[in-house]
């Protein structure tokens, strides 16, 4: 699962040890509160060199809100030069400026004489570009604003992705640096070129601008004092958000475990378990009870747990990846196991909870441990190749970057995430808040979606730099160099079956990496796009408007399509994907049985208090 780039006030120069066993040790299955992992110093000090370095390296990433400016120099230099050695190119390039110049005349001189009469534009915005939506766009002189920008908008992609030579990572990158470029100057932004904002500020007098500045005032210091948005206050968590009744009845220290209290005389026999990411707050999958996914599989007739992770400090620095996989995925299996009277249990992943439960997954199946009857994937990957605009901020300059800026702290804070996230789709989260907020003068509503995104957590140092380089750098995952206890793991020995969900405008996740596991895997893939974006999308009750889906099964033994086809034979399915699923869930179940306690007080594990639990309170 937002607030801008906000860095680091100080500097601690300090690079700890590995110390998993350590971490190891703070699994409790009692009342005793957790207890800090124990950090274990460096077998010797880091060089003097290297300390200065590495603070060098962290004011350069408050200078520059964390972006490496080697990795997007790089970029430049790579395009440039091949730019400079395409003459052929460079001439395409100005005989397509000159059309371009050709076509805006021959526009401007049609609008202006044509008395206020709409004239139909040249070039057309992009399907999720609705800036120029409105009718005060297609009046003179602001028709000639959004062509003139539009116009170039489509010169500058042009000039960004047509250079051959140039690594594909580099071309990517000039080509966002460029639209963010270009978003800043875009005629929406300004209150002379926007007839929307001209047109409230006349009738209000200029009141609207007045609100603006005193909401840019709201939002500065918000943002100072690491409060949440206006309106967030609304969706107070275990009151008016992530209300259904259930128990923690597991903590360690990482996790605590929720299992929800049934409301069906008889329940399927095998157990639901969701993990979801570690950079997110849970109770997105427990919103309000007419959305809340948790609530509607328990309707279904299922015994539902999900982990709820601990906000780490400064003193989790140290913990990794595979802390999180055997304190967090293992031990919350191991209870579920306990509860249930060792059922076989559904596990769900969301996001990077989907590839850290991947991982254990394929650990167990290495293990012959066969504990799990599916496995579902909502909006996670496992082949990192592929994954979005998200891999723009990722190479190895950016990875080491980030390292050094998070030496200080022993996290990535919440705010810093977020900025990565806003850029991704700037005109949506950045943009459209400055023209609604600053210069119509009026906030959005805010709903519980935007409430949760708002409620944040953070990364511990070593997590985030691990899953980073294996994953997103390496892609040791999907390619069969991942080790779990020293063994390498593989996709290829799963045997459950899986039902992945791609949606269909995802950033982070988009849905043809997500559809990989079709290709990665030996076992049957059920695989569902749905319709909307990484959040909304997987948040898509029965009854909500505009909602669709395709399904479709791909066999152990059946040949592979790829994404395109799979896409055009497959036709859309109108409503939510949730009951598709449950069905699909309820027939890979066998028997109805009596709901479990909750809990297991005669196993040391009794519950602990109510949920939502006091891990998801933390900020």
């Amino acid at each position: 699962m937002s607030k801008p780039v906000n860095m680091p006030t100080k500097v601690q120069l300090a690079l700890a040890a590995p110390h998993s066993e350590a971490v190891a040790q703070l699994v409790d299955h009692s009342h005793e509160r957790p207890r800090t992992p124990t950090i274990v110093p460096s077998a010797a000090p880091e060089p003097e060199v290297s300390r200065l370095d590495r603070y060098v390296h962290y004011l350069i990433a408050r200078m520059t809100a964390g972006l490496s400016p080697a990795a997007c120099a790089n970029a430049f230099f790579d395009w440039g030069m091949h730019m400079a050695a395409s003459p052929g190119l460079q001439l395409e390039l100005m005989g397509e400026g000159v059309r371009q110049w050709m076509r805006f005349a021959a526009f401007f001189q049609e609008a202006s004489g044509a008395a206020g009469t709409p004239v139909s534009p040249n070039i057309v915005p992009q399907p999720h570009d609705h800036r120029f939506a409105s009718e005060g766009w297609k009046q003179f002189p602001f028709n000639v604003f959004a062509e003139g920008f539009l116009l170039s908008e489509e010169w500058w992609h042009s000039a960004t992705t047509q250079v051959k030579g140039v690594e594909k990572q580099n071309l990517n990158r000039i080509d966002f640096m460029t639209r963010q470029a270009l978003d800043v100057i875009a005629p929406t932004n300004f209150v002379a070129t926007n007839p929307d904002v001209l047109a409230r500020t006349q009738l209000e007098g200029g009141l609207n601008l007045i609100r603006g500045y005193f909401n840019y005032l709201d939002d500065l210091k918000r943002l100072r004092e690491r409060e949440a948005p206006d309106g967030a206050e609304k969706f107070k968590v275990g009151e008016t958000v992530a209300i259904t009744p259930g128990k923690v009845v597991f903590r360690n220290h990482l996790i605590e475990l929720i299992q929800y209290a049934p409301v069906t005389e008889k329940v399927h026999a095998e157990p639901i378990l969701i993990v979801p990411a570690w950079i997110m707050k849970y109770y997105i999958l427990d919103l309000r009870p007419e959305n809340s996914l948790v609530k509607f599989l328990t309707a279904q007739g299922f015994t539902v747990f999900i982990v709820s992770w601990r906000n780490p400090d400064a003193g989790d620095r140290n913990i990794g990846f595979d802390d999180y996989r055997r304190l967090g995925v293992m031990a919350a299996i191991d209870a579920v196991n306990r509860i249930t009277g060792n059922a076989k249990i559904h596990a769900v992943g969301y996001c990077l909870g989907g590839t850290l439960l991947t991982t254990a997954a394929c650990a167990m199946a290495n293990e012959n441990d066969d504990r799990l009857a599916t496995l579902t994937l909502l909006a996670a990957q496992a082949d990192f190749r592929e994954a979005g605009e998200l891999t723009l901020f990722i190479d190895e300059s950016q990875v080491s970057l980030l390292e050094d800026m998070m030496a200080e702290q022993g996290f990535l804070d919440s705010a810093q995430m977020a900025g990565a996230f806003q850029l991704l789709r700037s005109n949506d989260l950045i943009w459209s808040h400055v023209v609604n907020d600053y210069l119509l003068g009026q906030r959005r509503p805010i709903f519980d979606l935007l409430a949760w995104n708002a409620d944040a957590t953070r990364m511990p140092y070593r997590m985030h730099s691990e899953y980073l380089r294996s994953l997103f750098l390496n892609n040791d995952l999907a390619e069969g160099r991942f080790k779990v206890d020293g063994q390498a793991v593989a996709l290829t020995d799963l045997r459950v079956p899986i039902f992945a969900v791609g949606t269909e405008t995802d950033h982070v996740a988009p849905w043809r990496s997500v559809y990989k596991f079709n290709i990665l895997s030996d076992t049957s893939v059920t695989f569902l796009l749905t319709s909307g974006g990484h959040n909304a999308g997987i948040v898509s009750p029965p009854g909500a408007p505009h909602r669709s889906y395709r399904m479709a099964t791909k066999h152990e033994n059946d040949k592979f399509v790829d994404p395109e086809t799979w896409h055009a034979s497959t036709p859309p399915s109108e409503g939510s994907w949730w009951t598709a699923w449950a069905e699909w869930l309820g027939a890979k179940s066998t028997d109805l049985v009596d709901p479990p306690t909750m809990g297991a007080p005669d196993k040391g594990l009794k519950p602990l208090c109510a949920a939502p639990g006091t891990y998801v309170l933390q900020k």
